[in-house]
């Protein structure tokens, strides 16, 4: 039977542990402060569990609780688990917490700012001030179903990021499934994969696109930025990137460490001599930054992408061919003009080859292989372009 009241919890000042029965105690400390404890054998071991102070924590609330606990412990489980999950927090920021730790594996700001902006601009105004406990299927169907068939690339980014929104509450014990997952797959229509494909020049087009590039009116930085990013076959962000520290000018190497890699493997890339007079050319531009290619605007930060951009519309070549299109353009080149073997172009572009046991027996990154593959391809895009000759009718 219970042995405290609500007049003897106000009235006890004697410091100790006062019983009220099945393990429920008011802990009075010698300061006069009061607590809730309560005594518990959890899996074959006593543990005391904290439920709060007196009297923000009444004497029935207090009862309540360890009754809660006591039935907990019958099922099996561990009331101290639903102590350290705490209250489900609102989808806002629970995608804001996705997002912060995240965001240091993200190697592109823009992605980051992109994952936001998405989950921003279709997702929150519906979920946002929801808790993430209480987001029902019908609730993403709502965000998803009215831009599905519509924008159906922007509607896979928006699914796949609230799905891992909600996989990190599962992962908190806040819920149980995901209600972006597969539950909701039979009420949204299937879209079909179709693969777009970046705007590229034909590779005979390259020369011509060399000599443009080298006569705009864009700044140094972006013109000899450009030139070496299609004398590399590199991606966009990692020659805006890449530092005199990667170089090797004596070897001819440029050295990419995997932190700026896509794969997050080191890699190397042979340089041709036409590589290394684009780098040559931008030695003017070096300060503090250790950047090949400081922004012609804030010269301690690496170019923007649409730098390069801007100077493909400027030069006329916008139409034809965005930047990550001269990769398309070296792969097309050296598949028809060269006996090349396959692992040598791809991994020329960086890409991983092979499956996961070939690659754990690959001891070679066919380097020299890929040194004559690139001078090659030197001489190829820096050659004069020939003239056009117009037929009279």
């Amino acid at each position: 039977m219970p042995k405290l009241t609500k007049a003897k919890c106000k009235a006890l000042t004697k410091p100790g542990l006062h019983g009220d029965g099945g393990g429920l105690y008011l802990s009075v400390k010698p300061t006069g402060g009061k607590s809730w404890c309560q005594r518990i054998t959890i899996r074959g071991k006593r543990r005391d569990l904290g439920l709060g102070s007196f009297p923000l924590v009444s004497l029935d609330k207090a009862r309540a609780l360890a009754a809660l606990n006591r039935a907990t412990v019958a099922d099996g489980g561990d009331p101290r688990a639903e102590q350290r999950r705490g209250k489900p927090p609102r989808f806002r920021d629970a995608a804001a917490e996705v997002h912060k730790i995240n965001r240091p594996r993200w190697r592109s700001a823009k992605h980051a700012n992109d994952w936001w902006a998405t989950l921003e601009r279709h997702a929150l105004p519906t979920l946002g001030d929801i808790d993430v406990d209480a987001i029902s299927r019908l609730d993403v169907l709502d965000v998803l179903t009215p831009i599905w068939t519509a924008k159906p690339e922007t509607a896979r980014h928006v699914r796949q990021r609230i799905r891992t929104v909600m996989q990190w509450a599962v992962a908190r014990g806040h819920i149980d499934h995901n209600p972006a997952g597969e539950f909701i797959d039979g009420a949204l229509p299937a879209m079909p994969k179709v693969k777009a494909h970046l705007r590229a020049l034909p590779y005979t087009d390259v020369p011509m696109a060399m000599t443009v590039i080298e006569g705009s009116r864009a700044s140094l930085a972006a013109r000899s930025c450009l030139r070496f990013l299609i004398l590399t076959a590199a991606r966009s962000g990692t020659a805006r990137g890449a530092r005199w520290s990667e170089v090797d000018e004596c070897v001819g190497e440029w050295r990419i460490p995997g932190s700026r890699m896509k794969s997050g493997t080191a890699h190397r890339v042979p340089l041709s001599d036409a590589a290394l007079a684009a780098l040559d050319a931008a030695r003017s531009l070096r300060n503090d930054s250790d950047l090949l290619f400081p922004s012609p605007r804030r010269p301690d930060q690496p170019m923007s992408d649409m730098t390069l951009t801007k100077l493909l519309r400027d030069a006329g070549l916008a139409e034809s061919t965005t930047v990550h299109g001269f990769r398309s353009a070296f792969r097309d080149w050296a598949a028809e003009r060269t006996n090349a073997p396959h692992a040598v172009m791809e991994l020329s572009l960086a890409h991983t080859v092979g499956s996961a046991v070939e690659q754990a027996y690959a001891r070679s990154d066919l380097l020299e292989k890929r040194r004559g593959l690139m001078d090659q391809w030197a001489r190829f895009a820096t050659a004069t372009p020939a003239p056009v000759v117009r037929l009279r009718a």
